[in-house]
């Protein structure tokens, strides 16, 4: 009987090594033979399995092992316990797992549809919530505990709850409706009606997170956001139009003038960084004042921070092309014609 016992506990003990060395082996090793397969794969659906699943089967082989070599061996009460503890300790796991799934899942066919959806903070929080709280029925149902009890104070709570956090509530749903509608999103640039502008960092559960230019974060309650006029820069593209405007003296040759300009700007649509080289500058003259006839040059940048660089760009080379060619870009001056003067107290003292 001893010797039984002796055998059946080498054996054990033996399987439960093997699994732990198949489990090292796997982590050390088939982990990574498994991923560099999957980067040969045109899906990628198989890459985020595998880059998920490896993490976590390592710790299922040493449950597996411990299951078919040391359960055995136990009787009674600590058996009905060990068994608990594996099964907790197994779904655990496993719903983490789903929840990593789930969230890679959601960011990769985000962006392959064209929407960055997934990758604010709320959407990404309440998607690990949902399958970490199903999980977590899940263990309690197998613990033999009742979960319809649970269900139904959570609801009673649930209501309660969201009388007291009404604010919260409806930031929070603003928020999903801001994510859903698709009118902006992350990394969009945009401008409120209150004057504030900025990139568009992160959606989550009570404000929006807008990075400034100066560098400065900028949180914004979501329901105040779904409410205020928002002008989007990247929508319905990111290319955006850039309007400079300058002024010559009265006395140019407007036909030079026009060519001089539109050629300054082919050269720079074509050279600078950000700007759009195959769009067909546009020249417009559009009024008389004080001091010059002033006209417009509309370029295109790709966004709309490249047309800070390009303003800049433009407004040199014009200047050193305009001078170059005897182009004079007055300054603001009031002229004062003496002989209207003359005319005028004529005409006065005649009357």
């Amino acid at each position: 009987m001893e010797f039984d016992m002796m055998l059946k506990t080498g054996i054990g003990v033996s399987v439960f090594g093997l699994f732990c060395l198949a489990a090292w082996l796997f982590r050390r090793k088939g982990a990574g033979l498994l991923s560099r397969w999957a980067e040969q794969t045109p899906w990628k659906t198989d890459d985020i399995l595998i880059s998920v699943l490896s993490k976590h089967f390592s710790f299922w082989l040493v449950l597996a092992g411990f299951y078919l070599a040391v359960f055995p061996l136990l009787s009674g009460r600590i058996a009905f316990n060990s068994g608990r503890i594996l099964t907790v300790l197994f779904l655990s796991s496993l719903t983490l797992a789903c929840s990593g799934i789930t969230i890679s899942l959601i960011k990769h066919y985000s962006v392959r549809l064209g929407t960055t959806m997934a990758m604010s903070g709320l959407t990404v929080s309440v998607s690990r919530i949902l399958v970490l709280g199903l999980g977590g029925l899940i263990i309690l149902n197998s613990l033999g505990i009742s979960i319809t009890p649970l269900l139904t104070t959570l609801g009673i709570g649930g209501l309660a709850v969201a009388l007291a956090l009404q604010d919260t509530l409806s930031n929070m749903f603003a928020g999903f409706h801001i994510i859903l509608a698709r009118q902006i999103k992350i990394g969009d640039y945009i401008k409120l009606e209150t004057g504030q502008e900025g990139y568009v960092q992160d959606v989550n559960w009570r404000t929006t997170k807008i990075r400034v230019l100066p560098n400065n974060i900028v949180l914004i309650p979501n329901s105040r956001l779904a409410q205020v006029i928002v002008t989007n820069y990247y929508l319905p593209q990111k290319e955006v139009g850039v309007s400079i405007e300058a002024g010559v003296h009265y006395d140019s040759d407007l036909e030079k003038v026009e060519r001089i300009a539109l050629e300054t700007a082919h050269t720079v649509l074509k050279e600078v960084e950000g700007a759009v080289p195959e769009f067909n500058p546009l020249f417009r003259y559009h009024s008389f004042a004080d001091s010059s006839i002033n006209f417009t040059v509309i370029l295109r940048a790709r966004e709309f921070f490249d047309q800070y660089r390009l303003k800049h760009e433009y407004i040199k080379r014009l200047h050193q092309n305009f001078k170059r060619e005897n182009i004079v870009i007055p300054y603001p001056i009031t002229a004062l014609n003496v002989s209207q003067e003359e005319t005028f107290k004529y005409f006065k003292k005649g009357v």
